[in-house]
């Protein structure tokens, strides 16, 4: 199979670029330049939200696969789409559950409420609008041809965005860590090489239209996840569970900062109570949440320096001052 990525140098587009690989796929990745493709994969350089000539890289060639994660402006999965339409023969783009128009309810399918977007969209977008813009614009251009993986929380070996690196290195300094409850809390999350493994696999299969690509609920717990990292560490941690009440009541912000909780309610409903019966049934496997913690640590471990982060996204994780004084109470 010969594979384009659009991206494929950095966390969910180089997972999916290493599987590829590892499958014997010719793959080529188009990128700007600011990181290393995988050994083995061929580059093109090029830049999509350029005004002139982004995309010129592109003219030529042709693919069985386009996997595309890109989450700007729509108009560029536009552009890229119509240009690649008569060359390729299937459009993967990687878009979000966050195009459920919110709150979502527990259980929601893929055939619950969208937002309005469009797929002429240009500049700065909002997040969920962006994503369904560019499911429309892939739809557009490549019809039953797109296949649209809605892809809930991502983490995994390689995450530039943060929120499993942070917990992970807050255990590893040790103490006493604000863990926020309810312990039994379920989460719903996928590893980004599962999502990448079934990507690849159902676009190999042909299978279009839209997917919630994500774990089922409780495929894990917060009170897990948290002993996890603690165990795979080695730190001496002792978890202190807290009420969502009192964690709210400190100013402490769900999700940002501390990454991955979000209190029971409509916020916690919309991210982590997602139906995925239509993934699972066209093969999606989701591996353990000790196999991800253990293998994300190792990676860290391994890294010169700080993990990568994104820079349009902003830093998450509680800063120690105010974790300490609500330790205190």
């Amino acid at each position: 199979m010969k594979l384009l990525i659009l991206g494929g140098t950095e966390f969910v587009g180089r997972a999916i670029a290493e599987d590829a690989l590892a499958r014997g796929w010719q793959v080529t990745v188009f990128h700007r330049g600011h990181h290393e493709p995988p050994p083995g994969a061929v580059a093109l350089r090029g830049d999509r939200s350029a005004a002139d000539g982004g995309l010129a890289a592109l003219a030529a060639g042709e693919w069985d696969i386009v996997v595309d994660t890109w989450s700007g402006a729509p108009s560029a999965v536009q552009d890229a789409a119509r240009l690649l339409a008569g060359r390729a023969g299937h459009y993967v783009y990687v878009s979000s559950r966050s195009v459920y128009e919110y709150p979502a309810p527990a259980g929601l399918s893929e055939s619950g409420p969208l937002v309005e977007a469009s797929p002429d969209d240009g500049g700065e977008v909002e997040y969920a609008r962006a994503k369904r813009g560019g499911e429309l614009a892939a739809t557009e251009a490549f019809g039953e041809r797109a296949l649209l993986a809605r892809a809930g929380l991502i983490i995994g070996p390689g995450e530039n965005i943060g929120r499993l690196p942070w917990w992970l290195l807050r255990m590893a300094r040790g103490g006493q860590v604000l863990a926020p409850g309810p312990r039994d809390l379920d989460l719903q999350y996928v590893d980004a090489r599962d999502l990448a493994a079934w990507v690849l696999s159902a676009a190999e299969r042909g299978l279009g239209g839209a997917y919630n690509v994500v774990s089922r609920p409780g495929h894990t717990t917060m009170g897990e996840l948290l002993e996890t990292c603690a165990r795979v560490t080695g730190a001496d941690v002792e978890l202190r569970w807290t009420d969502p009440e009192t964690i709210l009541a400190a100013g402490i912000e769900p999700w940002s900062d501390l990454p991955i909780w979000l209190p029971p309610g409509e916020s916690h409903d919309t991210l982590h109570r997602g139906d995925v019966t239509k993934a699972q049934a066209a093969g999606l496997r989701c591996r353990g949440i000790a196999e991800t913690v253990a293998d994300t640590w190792s990676w860290l471990q391994s890294l010169d320096g700080a993990p990568p982060q994104r820079p349009d996204r902003p830093a998450v994780g509680l800063d120690p001052e105010t974790e300490a004084k609500a330790l205190r109470g």
